[in-house]
């Protein structure tokens, strides 16, 4: 085995595996999990979890990774780490684990600056390509952002990314812009994160022609890689060479460096890849196999991941001011305090409010102890996760510059292409992660969180990731997609339920639309709602047969008026009748809020 880095790994035979470790190496915690095979399907029997230990006094990222896999051991009655400090492999019947595999975000995961000769085009290009494959973008450069080339050399020199991504040209184009930023950023030497005693690693996915003149720019004091263009002709992107270009060097570089992780490396059986990597690949993988469009949210401390695939495009984008407790007086500051208290019920002091985010900001691992501020933490997330959806789908759109065929109305519009791809009448799957959503003390908490921040429309399955796994699971599946799906299924994702909700807008109190429901067990239930109300249904069995008969004016999926049929699935929570109309619209003030809260509030049975 040579370096950290170039490590071979093992060919796995996925029918000897039986027992498998996985860890998620996050920034302030470790968590483990267990995945047994029992009988023929695989399932995720123990969890453990122990602090990070990237910093000092361990300064050793193994360290947390031994502390939380004993945990596991001693839950499983099974030992996995021997004397030494080491994993035990290959299993026996009492010991041990057949593969271990990890993905991390420790020391702030893998960040980024990409450029582009155009802001809007190649440079929007290596932004996709670097946040698919999980990094934090820190800046990015174009040759039209607006700066002066002084400004773009002196903000390069300042930031101290893992490595950099160039996009520009389509092959066999004009060389020269391209060539032009390649030279601002050699003067510039950024120097990398962790240590300077190697060279900052540099991709280049732009014109292929150029290539020899970017291989000059970079010969001395950076580690250049080259591979296919991103934007090869303009109508057509290809992400996956950058994607895995950029994996490759995480490992070899970034991770190398990392305290501790030389160590990791050599213990994993397969490549160790950032977490948001990760999630990023299962739910690409479900949605493929499953022919889906889907959204995963996860929702952390300081930052805000939205992954979607539609029609089998993924993107991801991370809204680093908004979280729920680093963040929390950014979200405060950018929704305002208004917006936030429009999903508030009760009657709430706002200078108490005030404080009360800014004890979250110094205590962050603190969480509500009162009915007040767990409706109020509920609300600051809603807030949240509709500005961190919002970004996303602006950045998630159909490529810009592309000449796209035009009617007489679309005349009057200049962008050519660049509508975004995300649709929430064609969402099929919406899933929630994150502590403030995954551990909501009643799931009809989680299903409200969702329904009001990303509004779904039509029919749309609401889940949750029970603790946390996907990262795990995304990992696994590159060595073993069965058993990854397997656990995904059966212990992974909750089923909260489906909500049904029709677009347009009506006069509240006027007919929205009347329903049938028939449930696999049990009774009908047949009704009307008015638009402003919502309704929960509970039902017994897996599914249940809908029809929805919207009036004029509203649509569910079938066109205005027009009725739908459709099997949805029942959940822990059960099937949600929203007819408060697309885009949702609030009253502007607490006070003419404050009724309509409490009337949703008990219809959902929220705090019951």
């Amino acid at each position: 085995m040579s370096s950290a880095g170039h490590r071979t790994y093992p060919t796995i035979d996925p029918n000897s595996i039986r027992w498998i470790l996985a860890t998620d190496c996050g920034s302030t915690t470790t968590k483990a999990i267990l995945i047994e095979k029992v009988g023929d399907e695989y399932r995720q029997t123990q969890r453990g979890e122990a602090p990070t230990t990237v910093e000092e006094p361990f300064a050793d990222v193994t360290v947390g990774v031994v502390n939380a896999l004993t945990e596991i051991g001693e839950l499983a009655g099974r030992r996995f780490i021997d004397e030494h400090g080491h994993i035990i492999r290959p299993a026996t019947e009492k010991e041990g684990c057949d593969i271990y595999i990890s993905t991390s975000s420790a020391g702030g995961g893998l960040q980024m600056m990409v450029a582009g000769v155009v802001a809007k085009m190649s440079a929007e290009s290596a932004k996709r390509a670097a946040l698919g494959a999980g990094a934090i973008v820190m800046d990015t450069i174009a040759a039209n952002d607006k700066r002066k080339p002084h400004e773009q050399i002196q903000r390069i020199r300042e930031l101290r990314p893992d490595m950099v991504l160039i996009s520009g040209g389509t092959d066999g184009g004009n060389t020269q812009q391209v060539v032009q930023i390649a030279e601002r950023i050699a003067p510039a030497k950024p120097r990398p994160r962790f240590g300077g005693e190697y060279q900052l690693p540099i991709i280049y996915a732009g014109n292929k022609e150029a290539a020899p003149q970017v291989r000059e720019i970079f010969r001395n004091g950076f580690d250049l890689a080259v591979v296919d263009n991103l934007r090869p002709v303009l109508e057509r992107e290809n992400l996956g060479p950058a994607r895995d270009k950029i994996h490759d060097v995480f490992l070899e570089h970034v991770m190398a460096h990392a305290p501790g992780y030389d160590k990791l490396i050599s213990w994993a059986d397969a490549p160790i890849m950032p977490t948001p990597g990760a999630v990023g690949d299962i739910l690409q993988r479900i949605a493929a196999r499953d022919k889906l469009n889907a959204v995963c949210v996860d929702i952390g401390g300081a930052t805000t991941d939205v992954f979607s695939v539609f029609d089998g495009v993924f993107n991801r984008t991370v809204s680093a001011n908004l979280g729920m407790s680093y963040s929390i007086s950014n979200v405060c500051a950018e929704a305002t305090m208004p917006n936030v208290l429009r999903w508030v019920h009760l009657d709430m002091d706002e200078r108490e409010l005030r404080n009360r985010v800014k004890n979250k900001m110094i205590r962050p691992t603190t969480i509500p102890q009162t009915l007040e501020a767990l409706v109020f933490e509920q609300a600051v997330a809603r807030e949240a996760l509709r500005l961190a959806y919002q970004q996303h789908k602006e950045f998630a759109t159909s490529l810009k510059g592309v000449q796209t065929q035009r009617t007489v109305g679309d005349v009057f519009t200049q962008d050519a292409g660049g509508g975004s791809i995300v649709d929430n009448m064609r969402l099929d799957l919406l899933v929630a992660s994150g502590g403030v959503l995954s551990h909501a003390p009643r799931m009809e908490q989680t299903a409200s969180m969702l329904i009001d921040s990303f509004e779904p429309e039509g029919f749309t399955t609401l889940a949750k990731d029970s603790i946390f796994m996907m990262p795990h699971l995304g990992v696994l599946a590159s060595v073993h997609p069965e058993a990854a799906i397997h656990v995904f299924e059966r212990d992974c994702l909750i089923i909260l339920g489906t909500c049904i909700a029709p677009r347009g807008e009506g006069k509240f109190g006027k007919p929205c639309f009347s329903y049938r429901i028939v449930p696999t067990k049990g009774t009908a239930v047949t009704g009307a709602l008015n638009v402003g109300d919502m309704k929960l249904v509970r039902l017994e069995g897996e599914t249940a047969q809908v029809e929805i008969a919207p009036e004029r004016g509203f649509d569910v999926g079938a066109g205005p008026g027009k009725p739908v049929t459709r099997t949805a699935k029942v959940g822990t929570v059960g099937i949600v009748l929203d007819a408060r109309g697309r885009p949702l619209q609030l009253p502007a003030t607490h006070a003419e809020c404050k009724p309509l809260l409490q009337r949703w509030t008990s219809a959902l049975e929220l705090y019951a």
